[in-house]
């Protein structure tokens, strides 16, 4: 089976070219331009396959992706690329239109285009699975969890940019018959993470002994699902998924963004014993919050669980251990990442 994955070089991406290539005998085309967030080092033992093939593409380039379509003649779909940083779509969100909104409406007529050539069985196997985020559906109340039915809602420029795309997606199954996959996922953590995000920013920052901002009192809750359980769930809905078909992926893992924060300095303090910085959570800073900050996410799993079968394999207390302890022992691919443009700064000021 050849699959071609969109952002296979960002931090979900990469979690799945890693798994496919580990877990399966698939072929992978990889499509990435590469941007600041793009790192070719978080494939690892994919880099060195002769089953994985990487081309810097921009997915707004028709032409391009056109030839990677003629070129690769995938069985299947993955979309990952995509803008997904909220504090930088408040400081600008043309990317985000550009990339998110724009970039799936021309992997959509490509994949439509060349889906429309193939032979009837062909045509019966391919898939077009789309990968979204629960921030579509705008934020809870302190209960309740975000279904496949719940109504959209999007509050951010980056929410609402994926809301865009999630509808062109289901446009073109109802429209054209295009066999169509998607998913919302809860905030995904784990190796290889940007360090913009917020658990590898507080785990760096904490290790230089510099303050750990954290937005409002912290009081923000998100389920948190490790990025190899998505993975693992993402090529669960392509094998088996319905066309059509929507399902929620989450970690069952509600946290305050506090408790997140806090349960990180202990376990620095923990594993790094000797640092001068002990305890870390002296390092807390509470900051203004972010404009439009939701409240609360939460996602209810329940039917991809149901009729796929499928539950997250880490708890967010072990998955946030086994993280603290890659970013301990993976210093240089952090400093690397954090030489280039990004610093460590605020985002998200407007």
């Amino acid at each position: 089976m050849k699959i071609l994955v969109t952002g296979g070089a960002g931090f979900i991406g990469s979690a799945v070219v890693r798994h496919i290539i580990r877990d399966t005998d698939w072929t992978v085309a990889n499509v990435d331009k590469l941007t600041y967030a793009g790192n070719l080092e978080s494939l690892a033992e994919a880099r060195d396959s002769n089953r994985h093939t990487h081309f810097k593409v921009d997915i707004v380039d028709r032409a391009a992706v056109d030839s990677v379509f003629a070129t690769f003649q995938p069985d299947a779909v993955l979309h990952l690329a995509a803008e997904s940083h909220v504090d930088r779509s408040i400081d600008g969100a043309a990317p985000f239109i550009a990339t998110n909104v724009g970039g799936t409406y021309t992997l959509l007529e490509a994949a439509l285009v060349y889906w429309r050539k193939l032979d009837a069985d062909a045509r019966g196997r391919f898939r077009f699975q789309h990968i979204s985020t629960d921030e579509v559906f705008g934020s809870l109340g302190p209960t309740g969890k975000f279904s496949e039915t719940t109504p959209y809602a999007p509050n951010s420029p980056y929410a609402a940019s994926k809301a865009a795309s999630d509808h062109l997606v289901r446009a073109w199954h109802h429209t054209h018959g295009l066999p169509t996959l998607a998913t919302n996922c809860s905030n995904n953590y784990g190796p290889y993470h940007f360090p913009e995000k917020l658990i590898p920013l507080v785990i760096i920052r904490a290790l230089r002994g510099q303050k750990l901002p954290v937005y409002g009192k912290g009081e923000n809750v998100r389920d948190w699902l490790h990025v190899e359980d998505h993975a693992e769930a993402l090529i669960l809905v392509l094998r088996q998924g319905r066309p059509g078909e929507t399902y929620n992926v989450g970690g069952d893992s509600e946290r305050k963004n506090i408790d997140v924060v806090l349960g990180i300095c202990r376990l620095l303090d923990e594993m790094v014993p000797g640092s001068p910085h002990v305890p870390h959570e002296r390092l807390i800073e509470f900051v203004t919050d972010r404009p439009g900050h939701d409240a609360r996410y939460a996602i209810d799993a329940s039917k991809i669980r149901r009729e796929l079968g499928w539950r997250p394999r880490h708890s967010f207390e072990d998955g946030l251990r086994q993280t603290v302890r890659w970013y301990l022992d993976h210093k240089g691919w952090w400093e690397r990442v954090m030489s280039g443009a990004y610093r460590g700064e605020r985002l998200g000021l407007g």
